[in-house]
């Protein structure tokens, strides 16, 4: 029970702990720019006037969805990353593809560019960067920090239960959530794996079930094949589900992809949004479906079914038995199977 203690403050009691305390926006890493100021994430959604023009530093998620928000909305956006193109964990085809939309709409993006430091001048934001080994300057009304978030746990004292966190990679836990102490779980953007609401959602009911289990029981363990797919709300949307290719070949994996435009695609021209493709990626012996990524309208939605193809282990073989409508924008998932489908019978059996 609550017990009340001198501070003002409460004291809890339990047997077991879940920590889901969440991120934090990542401290401003480059030098300057606490000085020169900054608005991040957070304050962007708390502007009551728009900034007349905007750098915006960073080209992960939260980059490519606010920086277009904010052009769309007329402010003269600027984004500037390291990486060769935007989403630069995703497969290349998919972020080579979102850069060239976004500079198609009036974005500026500057790839392969180093920020070296932050400044103002004359009531300008300054970003002082290098790129290819030559050094410049990109000027604007405002900054927008979107260099990431890391895991909340300053103020636990998390310490004195034990249990160790490291600033980028947070809590530690083993696959049933529980930390190096048996009596504290940690689910969710603090424990640092996938930072995704429907991954803390499904981490939580397992830290849950574990902690309340009976003595003798068997801890469930958490199982993430499917629970790495994640979306970007970018216009076109991203959505991706299973292995990546760059995953595959980095485990040595032999596959067969099939691809298709959604300008070549009836619904998607009906509706004047051609921008962006699907991909399936199957096993080179047997065809099981691997992975799955689309870029283009609705990408959010049309994840799903192939990340319900994918519960259940099916091949693009039986995949394409599956009826879809006409004319739908769903129906794009059977050209890319059917692709896949030929690749693997003109490789023949065993291949």
């Amino acid at each position: 029970s609550p017990h009340e203690v001198e501070s003002g403050g409460t004291i809890l009691e339990a047997p077991k702990f879940i920590i889901a305390t969440g991120s934090v926006v990542a401290p401003a890493a480059v030098p300057g720019l606490s000085e020169a100021g900054f608005i991040d994430s957070d304050a962007a959604l708390e502007l009551e006037k728009l900034p007349e023009s905007l750098i915006v530093l960073g080209g992960g998620y939260v980059a490519c969805e606010l920086g277009q928000f904010f052009a769309r909305m007329g402010v003269k956006t600027t984004i500037v990353l390291r990486s060769q193109h935007l989403l630069s964990g995703e497969d290349h085809d998919i972020g080579e593809a979102l850069t060239e939309y976004f500079r198609e709409g009036g974005i500026e993006v500057h790839t392969g560019t180093q920020i070296v430091r932050a400044s103002s001048r004359d009531g300008k934001k300054i970003a002082h960067v290098v790129r290819d080994g030559v050094n410049g300057e990109i000027e604007a009304a405002e900054f927008l920090y979107c260099l990431g978030r890391v895991p909340n746990f300053e103020g636990l004292g998390l310490d004195l239960a034990g249990v160790p966190c490291h600033t980028i990679t947070g809590i530690e836990t083993d696959e049933t959530m529980q930390t190096c102490n048996a009596d504290f779980y940690a689910i969710g953007d603090v424990a640092g794996k996938h930072m995704l609401v429907h991954v803390a959602i499904y981490e939580g009911e397992v830290a849950a079930r574990n902690a309340l289990r009976a003595k003798n029981a068997q801890a469930e363990k958490a199982d993430y094949s499917l629970m790495a797919a994640h979306t970007v709300f970018s216009d076109p949307q991203l959505a991706v589900t299973g292995k990546t290719e760059r995953q595959l070949q980095s485990e040595g994996v032999t596959y067969v992809k099939g691809t298709y435009d959604f300008a070549e695609h009836g619904k998607a021209q009906c509706i004047g949004k051609t921008k962006g493709f699907v991909k399936i990626l199957a096993a080179a012996d047997g065809g099981k479906i691997l992975g799955a990524a689309v870029l283009g309208p609705h990408g959010s939605d049309l994840i799903h079914e192939m990340i319900v193809a994918m519960r259940y282990d099916a091949t693009v073989a039986q995949f394409m038995c599956i009826p879809h409508l006409h004319p739908t924008l769903a129906e794009i998932w059977t050209y890319p199977a059917e692709e896949c489908a030929a690749k693997l019978e003109l490789a023949g059996p065993g291949q």
